[in-house]
């Protein structure tokens, strides 16, 4: 039986909805930190992937070394999957803090940061893959129009390596877009009629 919002447990004992809400959070919480610490692998993979690769060839006994820093793009993205690494580790250190002491102890400010926080590393993730891919396309495809060669038909190591790279950084960004919704849910719940009373805990 239930009567406006309150159920009585088979010993007879009250349970409020503020239980369910509860486990919800948890589970909130969890998904949270779960998904930064994928972000933070994932970050870190794909800044080494593509940080780390080089091809040396060897044109009319003239050796060329490929590097990532010869495209702009590339550079952009392992800078942009650094910092996002970065910030998701910082992130992942406060989630853990808050489920050891049992209370997040989230408030409107701190609401505010997170939420503007994983938005810019959304924004700054997806726009890096974008630059990465646009390139990654001209030189798996070249421009026959701007007589463009087609650059993976040389370095083909190297464009393999930068492709799983560019693969890591897109799982970033996915992961990066799903938690800046889970902050957004996290802030504007805070505004709800559904909150604690005292509005500054979840």
């Amino acid at each position: 039986m239930s009567y406006l919002g309150v159920g009585v447990s088979p010993g007879n004992v009250p349970v409020s909805r503020s239980t369910n809400l509860r486990v919800i959070d948890r589970r909130v919480r969890l998904a949270e930190l779960v998904l930064r610490c994928v972000i933070c692998c994932l970050g870190v993979l794909a800044a080494v992937l593509v940080g780390t690769d080089t091809q040396v060839k060897e044109i009319f006994s003239i050796q060329k070394k490929a590097r990532f820093t010869d495209m702009k793009a590339l550079v952009f993205l392992v800078a942009a999957n650094v910092i996002a690494a970065t910030y998701s580790l910082v992130q992942g250190v406060r989630c853990v803090v808050g489920m050891v002491k049992g209370s997040a102890l989230f408030s409107r400010p701190l609401a505010w940061v997170i939420f503007s926080g994983d938005q810019m590393m959304a924004y700054l993730t997806v726009s890096s893959v974008a630059a990465a891919a646009q390139s990654a396309a001209f030189a798996k495809l070249g421009q026959p129009d701007l007589q463009w060669m087609k650059i993976c038909n040389m370095y083909g190591k190297f464009c393999n390596q930068v492709g799983e790279g560019i693969a890591s950084a897109m799982l970033v960004s996915a992961s990066m877009v799903v938690l800046s919704c889970i902050s957004a849910f996290s802030l504007f719940r805070l505004y709800g009629g559904d909150r604690d009373k005292d509005g500054a805990r979840w």
